[in-house]
């Protein structure tokens, strides 16, 4: 009970902070962000297609690292490249975990969604120059999500060990009542609003990102 306590505090402030400071932790943090969400999707995919538990076997933990060492090292060295494909993979978690809310945790066709949310994803920082709103979008969903579960978890109604299991924080959101996934819904919203705000004349240029990293 004390770890899931502890954890779900340390998750609630991570959660927090990315609802309403997400996209200035994004860019700074970008390349340890690359190698998460490569490892993420290597992960996930691998899981998704095969039906294999999620980071339950070698071959996950091994795909996951090599992905995320590939991606982490695009982000060092092509900053706007960078934030495109980790906008992309947390579009692809994003597509993925709705087809949760379905009851589809697996197989071929919540794999296509999450690639099909991706490539929208990829589309509107590169073609659309829409960087900024994405960033900000997905950082306040992911961040309001974060404090949901972390609630839950420190509610007994989740546990790590099952989140762990499935990878898919949405599709637990909803599994305990589709008014979680609502709040969640409306405290991304909220964090949105903020970071709009906040953000307004905060432009995190390639000279910052560069002097950040050496």
């Amino acid at each position: 009970m004390l770890s899931a306590i502890i954890g779900g505090l340390l998750l609630l402030l991570i959660g927090l902070a990315f609802t309403f400071y997400g996209y200035r932790l994004f860019l700074v943090m970008l390349p340890i962000w690359g190698f998460f969400a490569g490892f993420w999707l290597g992960a996930s995919a691998l899981s998704l297609l095969f039906g294999q538990g999620f980071l339950a076997t070698t071959t996950g933990w091994i795909l996951g690292f090599i992905l995320g060492l590939i991606v982490a090292l695009l982000s060092y060295l092509f900053y706007f490249l960078g934030v495109a494909i980790v906008a992309g993979i947390v579009g692809y978690g994003l597509g993925a975990s709705l087809m949760g809310l379905f009851g589809l945790t697996g197989g071929l066709l919540v794999f296509i969604v999450g690639v099909i949310f991706a490539l929208v994803t990829i589309v509107l920082v590169l073609v659309l120059n829409l960087q900024k709103l994405v960033v900000i979008a997905l950082t306040a969903l992911g961040g309001g999500v974060a404090v949901i579960i972390a609630v839950l978890v420190m509610l007994n109604q989740v546990s790590l060990q099952a989140l762990r299991e499935s990878g898919n924080a949405l599709g637990a959101i909803a599994g305990v009542s589709q008014l979680w996934t609502l709040l969640a819904l409306v405290l991304a919203v909220i964090g949105i609003v903020w970071q709009i705000k906040a953000n307004r004349s905060y432009e995190f240029s390639k000279e910052v990102y560069v002097q950040s990293w050496g």
